[in-house]
Parts: C-alpha cells; sequence; structure tokens
C-alpha cells in the first residue's frame, strides 16, 4: 500500500534556499532530521536548490545515517568563524534563508545572518512551546526575544493561539503555522509480523516520564502476557523495565515503517510545554499515522483539530484507558481507525503540502511586504 502520491508542479520561480539547522545528516537522538528530510526532498523535488549548513558536533558525527542527502547539498562548519568565512556568499544571495531552532550558538547565527541575508529570513520553530517557555523564564539558548521582530516570517511548529502571542507579545511580522510533516515514500502501511501490543518511540525526555510510566510501563506491568517496547536514547539506566517491555536504543529513520508496522497501537506521549500551548502535533503522529498504525495519545488543546478523537485516534488519560483499548477493540475497528488517520495525514500533512505551504508565504510576503534594508541592519 505505498503510496503514489504525486508531487504538484511549484507555482513559485525556484527559489536559492539555504536553511540553518540543528541537523540533517544524523537522526540520533532528535527529531530535527526527520522533518528537515522530509521538507527539503519535498522542495528540491518542486524545482529549488537548497543547502543545509549544519555545525559539525562530535555526537552526530558518530551517527551520520545520511552524510550525504541526494535532495540538497550540505555545508558542515566546526565554528562560528568557519560558518562566515565560507558561506557568507551563500546566505548574502539566498532567496530565502530559514535559522533553525537549536542551532548551536543560535543567537551569534541568527545576528550574523540577519546582517548577512538579503532575502526574505525566517526562523523554523520545530519547539516552539519550548522555546517560548525557555523565553520566560530568561534561557536565551538559541533566540533572543530581540531578534524576533528581526525575522520576516516566524514558521511555527505549533498554531492555534500561540501565534498571536508571537505577533504582538514577541513582535514578529509574520508568525505562520508550519506543523511538521511525513515523506509518504518512507512511511506507509506494509505487512509485518505483530510483534507488540503497544510500542513508542522517543528521546528520553523527563517531562515525557510520567506519561510513558502511566500510559505504557504500568499496563505492561498489569499484563505481563502482552509484549510492549521502547525506542529511543538516553533513557537512564535506573529505570527499571517490566520483563515483557523490550529496548531498542537508537532506531534509525530507515527501521521506522517496519518499526510501526510491527505494532498493534502506537502511543504519542506530548512534552509538557507542549502540551500546556496546544495545537502542537509532533513528528510521531504523522509517521505512525502514514503506516495507518492505530495511535493512542496523551491529550492536549487542539488535537481535535489534527485528528478526531475516538475516529482517527484514541485518547488515554491513565492505564486504564489503554488497557480496555488494548482488550476491547477488534482488530476492523483497529484498521478502520488507522486508515482514516491515514486518509487524513495524505490528504493534509505531507512534506508536499508544507513545501507548497512554505512557497505561499515566501510569495505573500515578498509580493507585500518585503523588509527594507535598514530595518534588518536594526538588529545587532
Amino acid at each position: 500500500m505505498q503510496s503514489t502520491l504525486g508531487t504538484q508542479r511549484s507555482s513559485t520561480p525556484p527559489l536559492r534556499i539555504v536553511i540553518l539547522g540543528l541537523s540533517i545528516t544524523s537522526s540520533w537522538g532528535n527529531g530535527h532530521a526527520t522533518t528537515y528530510r522530509a521538507l527539503v526532498k519535498a522542495l528540491q523535488r518542486r524545482g529549488h536548490d537548497i543547502l543545509f549548513l549544519e555545525r559539525d558536533v562530535p555526537w552526530y558525527a558518530s551517527n551520520r545515517d545520511l552524510p550525504n542527502p541526494p535532495y540538497c547539498r550540505v555545508g558542515l562548519y566546526q565554528d562560528l568563524n568557519e560558518l562566515k568565512q565560507r558561506h557568507a556568499g551563500d546566505v548574502r544571495i539566498a532567496d530565502l534563508v530559514i535559522v533553525g531552532s537549536y542551532v548551536p550558538q543560535g543567537v551569534a547565527v541568527g545576528d550574523w545572518v540577519s546582517r548577512t541575508a538579503e532575502g526574505l529570513l525566517a526562523f523554523y520553530d520545530i519547539d516552539t512551546p519550548v522555546t517560548l517557555a525557555k523565553l520566560r523564564s530568561g534561557d536565551y539558548e538559541y533566540l533572543e526575544p530581540r531578534q524576533i521582530p528581526g525575522y520576516d516570517l516566524y514558521l511555527s511548529f505549533a498554531g492555534g493561539p500561540i501565534l498571536e502571542r508571537l505577533e504582538t507579545e514577541y513582535e514578529s511580522p509574520a508568525a505562520r503555522p508550519f506543523y511538521c510533516s511525513v515523506d509518504p515514500a518512507l512511511y506507509y502501511p506494509e505487512h509485518q509480523p505483530q510483534q507488540w501490543a503497544l510500542g513508542y518511540m522517543g528521546t528520553y525526555s523527563a517531562d515525557r516520564q510520567p506519561g510513558l510510566e502511566r500510559l505504557l510501563l504500568e499496563p505492561a506491568r498489569a499484563d505481563p502476557a502482552q509484549r510492549f517496547v521502547v525506542a529511543g536514547p538516553s533513557f537512564p539506566a535506573e529505570i527499571r523495565w517490566p520483563p515483557n517491555v523490550a529496548r531498542i536504543e537508537h532506531l534509525p529513520p530507515d527501521q521506522h515503517r517496519a518499526f510501526y508496522n510491527s505494532q498493534r497501537f502506537t502511543l504519542n506521549i506530548t512534552r509538557a510545554d507542549m502540551a500546556e500551548a496546544g495545537f502542537s502535533p509532533s513528528v510521531r503522529l504523522f509517521e505512525a499515522a502514514a503506516c495507518a498504525t492505530p495511535i493512542i495519545s496523551d491529550y492536549w488543546s487542539g488535537l481535535e483539530t489534527i485528528f478526531k478523537p475516538g475516529s482517527e485516534l484514541l485518547v488515554a488519560r491513565s492505564a486504564q484507558d489503554v488497557m480496555g483499548y488494548l482488550h476491547d477493540l477488534d482488530e476492523t475497528t483497529c484498521a478502520e481507525i488507522g486508515l482514516r488517520a491515514y486518509d487524513t495525514v495524505m490528504r493534509l500533512h505531507t512534506a508536499d503540502h508544507r513545501a507548497a505551504e512554505l512557497e505561499g508565504y515566501f510569495r505573500q510576503l515578498t509580493g507585500s511586504t518585503q523588509v527594507a534594508p535598514a530595518a534588518r541592519d536594526a538588529v545587532p
């Protein structure tokens, strides 16, 4: 059942795009890589030229599962000086420059890009609720409030009320929803032997761990006849895993599809800041749905704008909810839930949809609200 979704021709002339992101070459310990890969691949198919600039850090260098993406050029740099020396010309002539969240030395990178770029300048926040929580606490790891007005476009992982806040409180000229997406050439339903009743994939996060405990580990302890799995790095050694919970330290993207298709249900757990902000679907939601794997998720405001609870996705607040789904739903019902979510993703949340949205934002802003160079120079 591999998708045959076609790529529409772009109505935007080919663009020179430079992206300064966390990583596209390594998916180890981050969800940014798969998001960037899907988007960049779609942009390249639509005729655009993309240069991805990535800080060459040891933990990604030793875990590179895509060192040379076939759909973009990659520039690895050791430090800010090398970035400036090697890529100032690329940034200057680009039609669109995108700086991503969690870029090392992101504040300094953003300041340099704002002084150098002559085209449209965007900030792509794959972590918007986390970013705003950090700004509230005075943690300016990769973005300072003063920089937000200098970005012509704020591409936000989260939608809903947070967009208005970015424009009113932080004076973004244009905050727009830009959810993550999925590549249907890589994620699709396929027959796999069912290995697990319920699985979860995600890097360890302290604020997600209570949800994992409640919605997977408690059901596993209560029902030792069922098999469960948790995939992802950085979990503390002191966690006591029930015997019927398999552990996978890291799962490369080329194994994601088989992983989802080997589960009866897959579990989605949302980070605390994202759950509080709402309207923040994770890329794992779209990946699992693209495989037509029924999803059990925690609840957050806006979830119903992505998938319809009870019809396209199952909401769980307790271990009892999870155990009820595992024991009470027949296979036909499970399959129908998975397929309805699959249809929604194919209609609204593929990488081609995001590429088209990005082109639309570019046309809107360059056609009516170009930022004058003098305004750029005001950003230190």
